[in-house]
């Protein structure tokens, strides 16, 4: 690390880049133009980023060559599975995106229906010490076979009987003939750091939580105003979702009147809204937050 300066490993290109810069841009980190591919240095915070391989991420940070890193949670799983080292680093701080699990699959119709039927099978995976934790703390005893990607035409081309993979929404194992019956992992993108940063990074990485913990708040969380008769007031309270004391103003020229401002900690769906106008609430809008912090 530099001196005074805290390094915040990346992901150079793809879904982990794209949300790990764009939390990093809502968190208020402005970033200076570089020609560099590998560095980017930060003007208003003294962080730089460090440019790299996703699944090199943990080994950056575990070696000390950065202090910390926004990871997926799958590929810091597989690199503490495999070492100590990397075993030692801390998640700091769950980031909401990037979301995706480690599911086993089989054939539809194939003799693999569950984990006990994995016994004396092969399992095709790119997640090899992942997929060997978890059988091994079932008492399973099977192949593993390592792939790089296109795990999902394994069992077609009878390379294995099932298959450990990332899954989002399904659609490539059902275009492949397959179905999940167990999950391995839940991951989302985290961010990890050392213990020399956890120790020595001081404000810096301490700002970073912060603001990362507003931006996900305020991205969870929405401002509703309604006005709304004074005697049904604990009626419409009763269904504002996760909002733990509102604002209940007078209006102006009207005693039978109050005005609610609420924050909303849960999502507020259409129906939470039909709900809120049946009790009787009237001018109800519904606002994004754009920065929050407790």
């Amino acid at each position: 690390m530099n001196a005074g300066r805290l390094t915040l490993a990346v992901q150079k290109s793809g879904r982990l880049a794209e949300g790990g810069f764009d939390l990093l841009k809502q968190s208020g980190v402005k970033l200076a133009y570089a020609r560099d591919a590998l560095m980017r240095r930060a003007e208003n915070v003294p962080l730089d980023l460090m440019l790299i391989r996703d699944d090199d991420i943990p080994s950056f940070v575990a070696s000390g060559s950065c202090g910390c890193g926004i990871v997926g949670e799958n590929v810091l799983a597989e690199a503490a599975a495999r070492s100590p080292r990397v075993a030692g680093l801390e998640i700091v701080q769950r980031l909401g995106f990037a979301k995706c699990t480690l599911k086993l699959a089989a054939p539809l119709e194939g003799p693999v229906q569950s984990v006990a039927d994995l016994e004396g099978r092969a399992i095709a995976t790119s997640y090899p010490a992942l997929t060997a934790k978890f059988l091994a703390e079932r008492g399973i005893t099977a192949e593993i076979v390592e792939m790089g990607g296109s795990v999902e035409v394994a069992p077609r081309m009878k390379i294995a009987d099932a298959i450990c993979d990332l899954v989002s929404t399904g659609a490539t194992l059902e275009a492949n003939g397959l179905a999940a019956f167990e999950t391995v992992l839940e991951s989302e993108a985290v961010l990890i750091a050392n213990r020399e940063a956890l120790n020595g990074g001081g404000a810096t990485l301490e700002l970073l939580v912060e603001r990362f913990k507003g931006v996900i708040a305020s991205r969870q969380t929405k401002y509703i105003l309604l006005n709304a008769p004074k005697d049904r007031l604990d009626e419409i309270r009763a269904v504002l979702p996760g909002a733990d004391a509102p604002t209940v103003a007078p209006v102006v020229g009207r005693d039978d009147v109050v005005a609610i401002h609420a924050v909303c900690t849960e999502e507020v769906f259409w129906s939470t809204l039909e709900q809120i106008k049946a009790a009787g609430g009237r001018s109800i809008l519904v606002l994004p937050i754009e920065k929050m912090m407790a």
